[in-house]
């Protein structure tokens, strides 16, 4: 519980502690909580099934969902066109087959060797993945200030402790 208040602290320096990120603030601790349950059930899963198969089936029902969402999606936000740029294709291909299909693969075999609770909070490394993607190929460093930093740091700090908590566990 303390590395998960470490971690949002850090979420809220981030964010400056600003009202107008207040609903995108509690959609990602939603999605967090959703992440955890997601996690635990996999690490169930894998017991019995591959996980390819796995994979497989959420990726299925995910889209299956989308697509059945998307015109209701399209009537409250209207878009000129969805067809994607030759740009937008290599992007979306790359992120699908190494960020998506790959990753949660590669999750879903490391459930089997590492326990939840460490899974869990190394996801909290996926928004300093996105941060430091932003950083190396769309120039998004400038408008960042030293609470944003700070908030990185306590996030980093709260996953560095889990992991040496871990350790110290299995010893």
């Amino acid at each position: 519980m303390l590395l998960s208040a470490l971690t949002l602290v850090g979420i809220s320096l981030i964010f400056h502690f600003d009202g107008a990120y207040q609903t995108g603030i509690l959609l990602g601790v939603m999605s967090s909580a959703f992440a955890a349950l997601y996690t635990i059930y996999n690490e169930r899963l894998v017991r019995v099934y591959d996980s390819k198969v796995i994979n497989y089936y959420q990726m299925l029902g995910g889209t299956i969902t989308l697509g059945v969402l998307m015109p209701f999606y399209l009537k409250f936000f209207p878009y000129e066109s969805l067809i994607p740029s030759c740009k937008d294709i290599f992007y979306l291909i790359l992120l699908s087959l190494f960020c998506t299909v790959g990753l949660y693969v590669l999750f879903a075999e490391s459930l089997k060797k590492i326990p939840v609770f460490t899974v869990n909070l190394s996801f909290n490394l996926e928004p300093v993945y996105a941060i430091i993607l932003a950083f190396v190929f769309f120039n998004e460093g400038k408008e960042m200030n030293n609470p944003f930093y700070l908030g990185l740091f306590f996030v980093m700090i709260s996953i560095i402790l889990q992991s040496i908590i871990s350790l110290r566990k299995k010893k």
